[in-house]
């Protein structure tokens, strides 16, 4: 009963034989190879518009790559208070840029309340030198709390980063489960709501080792492809990404994987909902589930073999946690099966006498 984290599953037959397909003979290296080319080629295909992609081993690479791209002396980006960017990069972004930093934004269950980006932003005016200057705008989608931005929410997120001439920087370490929730396709939740460079993560999703920068503005390109050489993120042998790629977009894999894990996520839900010894925090919108339980309920579990994690309690979160309890996350992925969230509803179901 694996529902830790999405990064704990493994990779879809389908990406494994892909890869062996593509595993012996040789190729051009560092992403002049056809494979190469015909797989960014398909990026442009599926954003309805031409796209720079460039790839890189990991969604931390992706995010500090993304937000330098468009780095500034004094530069300041913005994020939501618990995004990934700020909570769990180590620093990166404001490593590779240099020095610039990240500025949190308070919003309720993990996306930016408009009204208080708008006063982040408007704090700092660029010609003042001491204070610093605004430089990217950050959305994570979906959320690290499991909900998604709507297409509205993006497009008045973008409309103040336009006011301000800053760019808007969407991480999408689970694009797909946020695509498949909303119903919509990649251009309308993209840069036809106004983003500017995308992180797009596939390892969350199915892949071994897939992630990508999708580039919507052309004119970065050639310095952002710089800036990966220098950030040592330009794999030589790039085609085995791109071979990783070719798999996850054939005969719609990407979306098919990411609904089974949404699928799942509410059919775990709808079980924490009907449980008694267990409560639904809030409707996940994605594939992350949320809920409130006893200390020693969730060590009964995790005993018999359920892995997932405790959590903080996210801004905006105004439900009830007693002294004995704590917030816990439960992630589904496409290896995820309903045997699996049964096995944790039966155990649910059979309290230890400990807990009658």
């Amino acid at each position: 009963m694996f529902f830790a984290s999405d990064n704990w599953a493994g990779v879809h037959p389908d990406i494994a034989a892909s890869l062996s397909a593509h595993a012996g003979g040789f190729s051009t290296a560092y992403g002049d190879g056809a494979l190469d080319q015909a797989v960014c080629k398909r990026f442009s295909e599926i954003f309805e518009r031409e796209v720079a992609v460039f790839f890189v081993a990991t969604g931390t690479a992706a995010n500090s790559l993304s937000l330098t791209a468009y780095n500034k002396p004094g530069g300041i980006s913005f994020s939501h208070r618990e995004s990934h960017v700020i909570e769990d990069e180590c620093g990166a972004p404001e490593y590779f840029s240099g020095g610039s930093r990240l500025n949190p934004v308070d919003g309720a269950l993990g996306r930016i309340d408009p009204r208080n980006l708008e006063r982040a932003v408007g704090r700092f005016a660029s010609e003042i030198v001491h204070w610093g200057r605004p430089m990217a705008v950050s959305i994570t989608q979906s959320t690290e709390v499991g909900t998604v931005y709507g297409l509205d929410d993006i497009a008045a997120i973008s409309a103040i980063a336009r006011r301000y001439k800053i760019p808007l920087h969407m991480d999408g370490a689970r694009f797909a489960n946020a695509l498949v929730a909303l119903g919509t396709t990649p251009a309308e939740m993209t840069w036809k709501r106004g983003v500017d460079i995308l992180s797009f993560g596939g390892t969350k999703n199915g892949c071994w080792c897939a992630e990508a920068i999708v580039l919507f503005d052309l004119d970065r390109a050639n310095e952002l492809a710089f800036l990966r050489k220098r950030a040592a993120q330009l794999l030589s042998k790039s085609r085995f990404i791109a071979a990783q790629f070719e798999a996850y977009f054939r005969d719609g894999l990407w979306l098919d994987t990411a609904r089974h894990a949404n699928a799942m996520a509410a059919r775990l839900a709808a079980m924490l909902e009907d449980s008694d010894t267990a409560r639904l925090a809030w409707l996940p919108q994605a594939n992350e589930v949320f809920a409130v339980m006893k200390k020693a309920e969730a060590d009964r579990l995790q005993a018999a073999g359920a892995a997932f994690y405790d959590w903080h309690r996210p801004r905006g979160f105004d439900g009830h946690i007693g002294e004995d309890e704590l917030l816990y996350r439960f992630v589904t992925s496409f290896a995820t099966t309903t045997e699996e969230i049964d096995r944790l509803g039966g155990l649910l179901a059979s309290t230890a006498p400990a807990n009658r």
